[in-house]
């Protein structure tokens, strides 16, 4: 047995487990493999001695490998039952197969621990905070851009509590993207462009290409080929020309 399988075993505590299907499509019943065959191999790599060995759910055994079981062996089958599984105490041999050697662990199937789903849950908890604390304390031109890339031009028909309301709804929902929009410099920038074209200040032209100073169709800049074009009017107002052309549209927009 390698260290990390006997340091498991040094520290296996006898007690019923559950385990639980993983990528959350559960069917109403599941087989996971519980024999070795050649199209189906159940094998365990024995680290401490450099070899495979074979592994066998047999419910009149005390361990899953084979090596160690001992006469005739009944064979047993592993079953999920609406993406669940419930293992009691008294069965061991296939507690550990689960537990320890199975080659699909945390790949097809996980172990159910308490511990480690009330971390996930916390984890989840602070997260959604985080994202609603934001979402209250940001500034109401911010909040226009961050929800502008879930509601698009439907923003500017909201109010000030509709559009704080839609954030927070927003922050609660998807906490982790919203945190990232809300990060994202750009978005700022993305969402002056849009409101220019809309109070035609600015222009873009029709093939999505250039954009136009509104009042004298003077061209302004090029859009890359292959890039959003309020992504690319973005990135170019930080450059040293358009700065100038930022400030002056920011100074219009009512």
């Amino acid at each position: 047995m390698s260290s990390t399988k006997e340091t498991k075993a040094l520290k296996w505590e006898i007690k019923d487990r559950r385990y639980y299907l993983l990528h959350g499509k559960e069917p109403l019943t599941y087989t996971l493999n519980s024999k070795n065959s050649l199209r189906h191999p159940l094998l365990w790599f024995d680290e401490a001695k450099g070899e495979q060995k074979e592994l066998r759910y047999a419910t009149n055994q005390n361990s899953p490998l084979v090596t160690d079981q001992k006469g005739e062996v009944t064979l047993g089958h592993i079953i999920f039952e609406d993406g669940v599984l419930a293992v009691s105490k008294e069965k061991q041999n296939l507690q550990k197969l689960l537990s320890l050697y199975h080659p699909k662990k945390d790949i097809v199937y996980a172990e159910w621990k308490a511990e480690a789903v009330a971390e996930d849950q916390l984890d989840s908890i602070n997260l959604e905070l985080d994202a609603m604390l934001a979402a209250k304390e940001m500034d109401i031109d911010h909040a226009e851009a961050v929800l502008r890339v879930e509601k698009g031009s439907e923003v500017t028909k909201l109010t000030s509590k509709e559009l704080k309301r839609d954030l927070l709804i927003m922050a609660r929902n998807n906490p982790g993207s919203f945190l990232a929009i809300a990060n994202d410099d750009n978005v700022g920038l993305r969402n002056i462009g849009i409101r220019a074209v809309e109070q035609n200040i600015v222009k873009i032209a029709q093939d999505q290409r250039t954009f136009h100073w509104g009042s004298n169709n003077r061209k302004l800049m090029t859009v890359p080929f292959d890039e959003n074009p309020y992504s690319a009017l973005a990135a170019w107002f930080k450059t040293d020309e358009g700065v100038d052309v930022f400030k002056t549209i920011k100074k219009k927009l009512q």
